[in-house]
């Protein structure tokens, strides 16, 4: 009997990627391709492409040795393109006609993604709560590559003591902390989630260190140096410009070297106003990535751009870490990390891992200044 005509039609669509399915009728040859356990899983990632690719996964209605070698073979051969679902089309509508990032949704993404637990964030993260890229050029484990990225952004900064500093996004408050520590500066961190916020300030207790529980839009004081380390990916296109004119602002005009906003964040190789819909529902609601085209567009006439660092690939390192780091803690979390949130939370990582590694998305440090650095800038790396 010859094959559904969905099962024929993945099963042509990952064959040019050179992934087979795995069952006793096809034959595995590796580790990246899948077994399917239920027929379903066929017709529900054409309807719905990547969101129906990754709720069967959370489902168990597939498996893979190797997930994101899978998923990484799909992506460059851009299968992704060519299988596009209901929910990607009603995601793209939703972002013409609103905007999914407005001060009244600012705090959803932190309730629902950094407000999960710092119990699994401990445990995934590292010595340090640092939940963006790490910098590998000179280290070998996560801890190590975390503290050069913290100390490459106070060098791309120019810190000096006495210094105010904002930190736009400031997570459990690590990077603040450090720069507090080692050079001896003050500031103000903003965050949307309240557990990282109780964190940061317990974190930070005894610095010269303000945590505060504030959308980017409310900020109000004057700095010497702004940066922002994985919070632009939600700020949202309708946004950028008065992003950039907050950062703009912070800045104080007699800043030494006439002030810095260092810019760190994930990038697309394409212009969009959306998400993946997985992603969306899952992960980051209301999320987006920035294009370099964005960026410059809406930086133009409100900043110099002194530098624009790409070291995408130290991403797919940072995830594999992350990876084995949470994959080792499962059994001392607790009940409620159960199966289906174990296996989304590996599609997740997965999938960050395979679009890194295809190089469709980036990891971009960029360094602005109000009016150019005088006599020039030199980038430390």
């Amino acid at each position: 009997m010859s094959p559904h005509p969905f099962r024929r039609r993945i099963e042509h669509l990952f064959r040019e990627a050179d992934v087979r399915i795995d069952d006793a009728r096809t034959g595995g040859r590796a580790a990246w391709d899948p077994r399917v356990h239920d027929a379903r899983f066929f017709r529900r990632t054409l309807a719905q492409g990547s969101l129906g690719l990754g709720e069967s996964y959370m489902d168990g209605w597939w498996d893979v040795a190797d997930l994101d070698g899978m998923l990484f073979r799909l992506l460059s051969a851009d299968i992704d393109q060519r299988v596009r679902g209901a929910g990607e089309v009603w995601d793209a509508l939703r972002a013409r006609v609103m905007n999914l990032q407005s001060e009244t949704r600012a705090f959803e993404v932190g309730q629902r993604h950094y407000d999960l637990g710092n119990d699994l964030y401990r445990a995934m993260l590292g010595e340090r709560l640092v939940y963006s890229c790490a910098y590998w050029r000179d280290a070998d484990d996560l801890d190590a590559a975390q503290e050069a990225k913290l100390d490459l952004v106070c060098r791309k900064l120019l810190l000096r003591p006495g210094m105010r500093v904002l930190d736009i996004g400031c997570g459990w408050g690590e990077a603040l902390k450090f720069a507090a520590q080692r050079y001896g500066i003050s500031g103000v961190g903003v965050t949307v989630s309240r557990e990282q916020a109780d964190y940061a300030r317990e974190l930070c207790a005894g610095l010269p260190i303000e945590i505060r529980l504030q959308d980017y839009r409310e900020i109000d004081a004057t700095f010497d140096r702004v940066f922002s380390l994985g919070m632009f990916e939600h700020v949202g296109v309708r946004n950028y410009a008065a992003y950039f004119d907050v950062a703009r602002r912070c800045l104080s005009p007699d800043a030494p070297d006439g002030g810095l906003f260092l810019l760190h964040t994930i990038g697309g190789a394409t212009s969009v106003d959306h998400t993946d819909p997985w992603i969306a529902r899952y992960i980051f609601p209301n999320s987006m990535l920035p294009s370099a085209k964005q960026i410059a567009t809406d930086s133009e006439g409100r900043f110099v751009v002194e530098d624009w660092h790409n070291f995408g690939a130290d991403y797919d390192r940072t995830l594999q870490a992350w990876r084995a780091n949470v994959e080792a803690a499962w059994d001392r979390l607790p009940a409620r990390y159960d199966e289906r949130f174990r296996r989304m939370w590996r599609f997740y990582l997965g999938a960050s891992m395979a679009s890194f590694r295809a190089r469709h998305i980036h990891l971009w440090q960029i360094v602005l200044s109000p009016g150019g650095v005088p006599g020039g800038y030199v980038a430390p790396r």
